[in-house]
Order: C-alpha cells, then structure tokens, then sequence
C-alpha cells in the first residue's frame, strides 16, 4: 500500500473510534506511523484527506463484491453487495462510519458532494445496465426500471447502515431483511 492509502487507511481507524473529529494531522502522523510532515505533504487540507479516506472506505466496499456483477443472478448479487454496505464487522463499520460523516459535509462541501455524487451516479448506471440484462435474460420483470430499481437500493442499503449504526441486530436476521427485500424489488415474470 502507498503512503496515500496507509493514510486514508489510518484516517478510517480514527473516524471509526472517535468520529470524524478525531482525524486530525497530527493523530493520522500517529496512527500511521508517518510523520506530520509526510501527512501535510500528501494531504494540503483537512478536507483532502478526509475525501482520500472517503474514496479507501468506497473502495474497500467495492473489493467485498463477486467480481461478476449481477451473477448468478441479479437478485443473489444485490444481496451480496447490500450486505457488503452493511455495518456487519470492524471493516464494514468503519465504511459506514466514514460514509455517514461524510455524507454530513456535503451539503457544505462542493467536492464532497461532486464525489458522492459521482459515487452513487456509477453505482445507479452500472445497477440499471445489470437490471437491463436481467430484463433481457427473462430474470426481471420487463416492468422494472433500472434507474428506479437502483435508486431503491440504494436507498435501501444506506437507511439500513444507518440504522445498524446505532442499533445493532445479527447477521442471520439483515440477512433475512435483505433478502426479502431485494425479493420485493427484483420480481420475475
């Protein structure tokens, strides 16, 4: 890992035990093991580096994912990645921790939003081309739009983190809620 990701990745241990307020410059030199110097030199703002952090935590989400979208079958797959979202473990918490932050600063911070927005925009088209294909295949109802399938999950993957956040519940019961859930959004023919 280069030092922008050992970072980042020190700034997401930090928000996950004390919150966004305790990513300072001096506590990710800490934590990291770098200097102060290194962390100024690789981040000119705060804000830097809190969107470097954000964009480690989106891509350790990413990396939870089968490598082949929408298999075996899209619904199976949506599964799979809502539960990838989901404050579940240490890692996933930490996401979620930084997400939510984050997500708290972009009505006030034009590059934050640009890149949540951008996040998100990537995420909605690559869901509606895989609903595309569903549709195509005979696994989605022809009824079903893509845009609106994926605005639903992900509407749905992020209330939910924010609700596991602050209450809790076992894996085997999300599990359950995730998967009747996305059986609801997903209807075949």
């Amino acid at each position: 890992m280069d030092r922008t990701g050992e970072l980042a990745a020190a700034a997401l241990r930090l928000v996950t035990a004390g919150g966004l307020p305790a990513v300072t410059f001096r506590s990710v030199a800490a934590e990291s093991g770098w200097s102060l110097g290194a962390v100024q030199k690789t981040f000119p703002t705060k804000d830097a580096l809190i969107r470097a952090t954000l964009s480690y935590a989106q891509a350790t989400i990413a990396l939870q994912v089968s490598v082949d979208p929408g298999r075996p079958t899209l619904r199976a797959w949506l599964v799979e990645l809502v539960m990838a979202t989901l404050p579940l473990d240490d890692a996933r918490r930490s996401a979620c921790l930084v997400s939510v932050a984050v997500s708290d600063r972009a009505p006030f911070d034009p590059e934050v939003a640009h890149s949540l927005a951008g996040w998100d925009a990537e995420v909605r088209g690559n869901l509606a081309r895989l609903a595309g294909r569903a549709r195509h295949e005979g696994e989605l109802h022809p009824e079903v739009d893509g845009e609106n399938l994926a605005r639903a999950v992900l509407a749905f993957a992020a209330g939910l983190a924010g609700q596991l956040l602050y209450d809790p519940v076992d894996e085997a019961t999300v599990l359950a809620l995730v998967q009747s859930t996305m059986a609801a959004l997903t209807p075949g023919l």
